[in-house]
């Protein structure tokens, strides 16, 4: 039987922690992780294409169909969010405030990467129970897809899965019966179209928490999102949104907290 569900993940921001970018300034690392999954059903995974369209035939002075966010102008990117929220699909991210974390918890390569996927996946096992009395086709797994990242080993990532369900303790909160972890896969973003509108949803969250070239922040797009965003009676901050550290401990400015009510 097939999977119910497919996942697509991709990352705005990096997990480096050395030279953070600084305001006025080009290059360095990023203030913030954020990693987005989004989810729909398998059966409509020829109506992504459709949508990665419809966006682009918004845009006919592109000269290309595929989507990458941080080739979008503003309008652009409003028009993005507006249309993947008509769309049946979910959002869920997961951020991490990299400045307040001591650059020595993590020290290997990929290591937080990892750590915030292990947040993703979890909520994302949660989103797949949660939907299974409105999803009946398939056998309620999900299938996992990630945008390829340099320097990352997706065999690594799958024998780290397997780590994670073999512990005993209940750090751990996947509900493992909905993960597939040998169809996780990586493809490349220019040539997958749920990849490109996972990437616009990821980026839309950095927005409103990573600080552009001028010290600003862009709640808008998120904003849009909210609709289609994992929640559970409403509450979106332990399902569809997750900060790491806790939020009181992140270093928020006015703006980014104002930002952070949007979920609130």
């Amino acid at each position: 039987m097939t999977h119910s569900y497919v996942a697509y993940i991709d990352e705005s921001g990096d997990d480096g922690f050395k030279r953070f970018r600084k305001t006025g300034a080009n290059g360095g690392s990023s203030h913030w992780l954020v990693l987005s999954a989004l989810l729909f059903r398998k059966s409509q995974s020829l109506e992504a294409v459709r949508w990665r369209d419809e966006i682009a035939d918004r845009m006919p002075e592109r000269s290309r169909r595929d989507l990458h966010f941080k080739d979008l102008n503003h309008s652009q990117r409003i028009v993005a969010a507006q249309t993947i929220a008509q769309k049946p699909v979910r959002i869920l991210s997961v951020l991490a405030a990299k400045q307040p974390i001591p650059s020595v918890i993590y020290t290997e390569k990929n290591q937080l990467y990892f750590y915030m996927t292990r947040y993703l996946i979890e909520r994302l096992s949660w989103l797949c129970r949660d939907l299974r009395t409105r999803v009946p086709e398939g056998d309620g797994r999900v299938e996992i897809t990630f945008s390829r990242r340099g320097g990352m080993s997706y065999p690594a990532f799958q024998d780290y899965l397997r780590h994670l369900k073999s512990r005993s303790d209940n750090d751990v909160k996947v509900h493992w019966p909905v993960i597939d972890v040998g169809a996780v896969r990586a493809l490349d973003h220019s040539r997958n179209a749920s990849l490109q509108l996972a990437d616009i949803a990821a980026s839309s969250v950095a927005a409103a928490f990573e600080p552009d070239r001028y010290g600003n922040v862009e709640p808008r797009y998120a904003q849009l999102l909210k609709p289609v965003t994992y929640n559970r009676h409403g509450n979106y901050l332990s399902y569809g949104l997750k900060l790491v550290p806790r939020a009181e401990e992140c270093g928020l400015n006015q703006a980014q907290r104002s930002n952070l009510a949007i979920w609130e």
